[in-house]
């Protein structure tokens, strides 16, 4: 299927998705003029972090996935953020469809502490596209394979990004710790008697310039 091309036109966040989710909007042109029934798509979406600059905040936050700044010709890499899949109906011509992109908290993910560490500007991605492709053919319907070349640039508005996260866990984060990791940080809770678990983290820590522990 050499006459498949695709582009990602926008992006939005879905506002009733049981989880975060974002969705874009991708176009999907065929140039030899056949009909295509349906495509099985599938997309890797790739971060390419070399393709753009970082605020002092952000490199602070970077610096156990990528070093001090001046490494970064060697460790800025592309990382995979996630797999995505999408059926594309029949067509002629082309087609614009919506790939869903699931969003997650889970920093033990290095593509999620990237995409956390960001304060303000454009999340550089790349879509590499595969899938199987059926089609009207000489001698009847015929199935073939997305060619592996076709790929799709993006930037992503980091603004989008956090709307999208905010919206299911407004101004919070989620970390995991392990199960006796958590028994004692309860026990500790107890103990100093905090009304929350900020409260704890913030007493074990020291607190927060700025900021008023309660008790």
């Amino acid at each position: 299927m050499s006459g498949l091309s695709f582009a990602v036109l926008g992006a939005r966040a879905e506002p009733f998705a049981a989880a975060p989710q974002l969705s874009l909007r991708v176009l999907v042109e065929e140039s030899s003029g056949a009909d295509i029934y349906a495509i099985a798509l599938r997309a890797q979406v790739m971060i390419e972090p070399q393709r753009r600059r970082y605020a002092a905040a952000e490199t602070d936050l970077l610096m156990d996935l990528f070093g001090t700044p001046d490494r970064y010709g060697d460790t800025l890499r592309p990382l995979l953020w996630t797999y995505a899949s999408q059926m594309v109906l029949a067509f002629h011509g082309s087609t614009e469809i919506e790939l869903p992109i699931a969003c997650s908290y889970d920093f033990e993910v290095g593509a999620n502490k990237f995409l956390s560490a960001l304060e303000d500007g454009e999340i550089p991605l790349n879509l590499l596209f595969s899938g199987t492709v059926i089609q009207r053919g000489e001698t009847g319907v015929v199935s073939g394979f997305v060619p592996w070349s076709c790929e799709a640039p993006f930037r992503l508005p980091v603004k989008l990004y956090r709307e999208t996260m905010d919206a299911h866990f407004p101004g919070a984060a989620w970390i995991r710790v392990g199960r006796a990791t958590f028994d004692e940080l309860q026990r500790y809770k107890s103990a100093q008697q905090c009304p929350t678990w900020d409260a704890a983290l913030l007493r074990l820590i020291g607190g927060v310039a700025g900021e008023t522990v309660t008790t």
